[in-house]
């Protein structure tokens, strides 16, 4: 079985076979969660570092009014909270979206591994800072997009994260996100993005079905969303090769 954290990481910087062992033993301990699982909850101690192997899984938040603020999605090959353990408590929660193989890494030898592979450690680091990118990007859209813009943009990004890891490779992408969990990631109410998911559709942009989004003209969405694909650094292949933007 292949796995999608060492693929993620190869792309970064290229692995030597001793930094695939290494990496491939790091990630061994493996356990199968169930959809809606907390793996780890805000103001608990921070533990291992999770690596999602296999589903989705997501960070977020919980305010006093009970609302939820969803912070990031996380595909097969991410991984989280690489220096949290520097911390006292998590700041936030990290909860499975889909039933989810995931590994757990421990601090030690999470330690161990920066410090005798350079080169995992470069790989990790370019991780890290794209994923500080993409955050950069949704706080200029929550801030600055408006409404459409700021779907549109979402849409675009799942595609190209999950083309770039070799999860979709036809036009029905399979999106195992609910139209509440994307109304929680966009700052929006369920019903405000029913709205614009149907105005979207009437551009024949795309249409999101359940379970499924269908990019039907690719250079429409990006002209909607604005959609600069810089922040993800993509090094592998292009989603959209032969097609103009």
């Amino acid at each position: 079985m292949s796995n999608r954290f060492v693929e993620k990481l190869n792309g970064f910087s290229r692995l030597s076979p001793n930094d695939i062992a290494a990496l491939t033993a790091a990630t061994a301990d493996q356990r199968l969660y169930t959809a809606r699982h907390d793996l780890i909850r805000e103001g608990d101690r921070p533990g291992p570092v999770f690596v999602v192997l296999d589903g989705w899984a997501c960070r977020y938040k919980i305010l006093p009014n009970g609302s939820r603020q969803i912070l990031a999605y996380l595909m097969p090959g991410d991984s989280c909270d690489l220096h949290v353990g520097l911390l006292a408590e998590m700041d936030h929660s990290i909860q499975t979206i889909t039933p989810a193989l995931v590994a757990t890494i421990s601090r030690p030898e999470m330690d161990d591994v920066f410090t005798r592979y350079p080169g995992i450690a470069k790989a990790l680091y370019l991780s890290q800072l794209i994923d500080e990118g993409t955050m950069r990007a949704w706080i200029t859209s929550m801030g600055r997009r408006a409404s459409i813009e700021r779907v549109a943009h979402l849409m675009c990004e799942l595609y190209l994260r999950a083309h770039n890891i070799g999860i979709t490779l036809e036009p029905p992408f399979a999106l195992p996100l609910s139209q509440t969990m994307l109304a929680d990631s966009l700052g929006m109410t369920p019903v405000h993005l029913n709205r614009v998911l149907k105005e979207l559709r009437g551009t024949g942009a795309m249409t999101l079905q359940r379970g499924s989004l269908i990019i039907e003209d690719p250079v429409q969405l990006n002209r909607i969303a604005g959609f600069d694909e810089n922040y993800l650094h993509r090094r592998l292949r292009t989603a959209f090769a032969g097609q103009d933007r």
